[in-house]
């Protein structure tokens, strides 16, 4: 069965996944960190692209980002795979693909799960039982939305913006988000919408971008009737 194309619509952000082959690590020191960061950051301004969330872990990549128009994060993505394979084969005497062949991507609805998401890609950390707190992972947004670290690589979204009309407050009301955990059923949405492409969002979101897109924007209901033959 062919894959269904993903969906990328302009000023749609987009949960994104890069992961590396076969799990494989895709950094292996902080240098690597470093250049990639400063990679995404420089491409981000070429391709018209707004990282609102990102984490850096040791085998792959989390985004939550917005194109300026439909192919501006494919683009990025492709241009970002070529600049760091090179840098990482060269560094480190390789040769071959780093990267898994088809990454992953999923709209996501902004009123009803943007921040939501974000705090799934900023907790991904904790969730590995690499940290045990977002703040001290370093390799992320959360230290940007939660204490005002200047960031190169984020741009602020507007919902986080509207959390409170001061940074004080906006920063506190950020934090105050992660005393709860985010729920199994949405974690289940999240995982389940971005590693099948799907759209994460309510129906009458999905409707709206299936039109948009031409595409099916979620998995087809079990045991639906077949269609018949004339």
């Amino acid at each position: 069965m062919a894959r269904l194309p993903r969906i990328f619509l302009p000023h749609e952000p987009v949960h994104v996944i890069i992961r590396g082959n076969d799990r494989q690590a895709v950094f292996r020191s902080d240098g690597d960190l470093i250049y990639f960061h400063r990679c995404l950051a420089e491409l981000n301004v070429r391709h018209r692209v707004a990282v609102h969330a990102y984490v850096l872990m040791t085998n792959h990549v989390h985004l939550l980002a917005t194109g300026a128009r439909a192919q501006s994060l494919p683009r990025l993505v492709q241009a970002l795979g070529r600049r760091y394979v090179g840098y990482f084969n060269y560094l480190h005497h390789r040769t071959g693909t780093l990267w898994e062949g088809r990454y992953k991507a999923s709209p996501v609805q902004t009123e009803r799960y943007f921040l939501t998401c974000q705090r799934y890609i900023e907790l991904n950390p904790v969730r590995a039982g690499m940290v045990s707190h977002p703040g001290q992972y370093r390799w992320s947004s959360y230290a940007h939305h939660a204490h005002g670290k200047t960031d190169s690589l984020v741009t602020s979204h507007e919902l986080y913006e509207s959390l409170a009309a001061d940074c004080p407050r906006r920063e506190a009301e950020y934090r105050d988000l992660f005393q709860h955990d985010i729920d199994e059923h949405t974690l289940r949405r999240i995982r389940d919408a971005v590693n099948h492409g799907w759209v994460l969002g309510d129906a009458a979101y999905l409707s709206r971008v299936s039109l948009e897109s031409g595409r099916r924007p979620a998995r087809l209901p079990v045991g639906r009737k077949k269609r018949e033959l004339t």
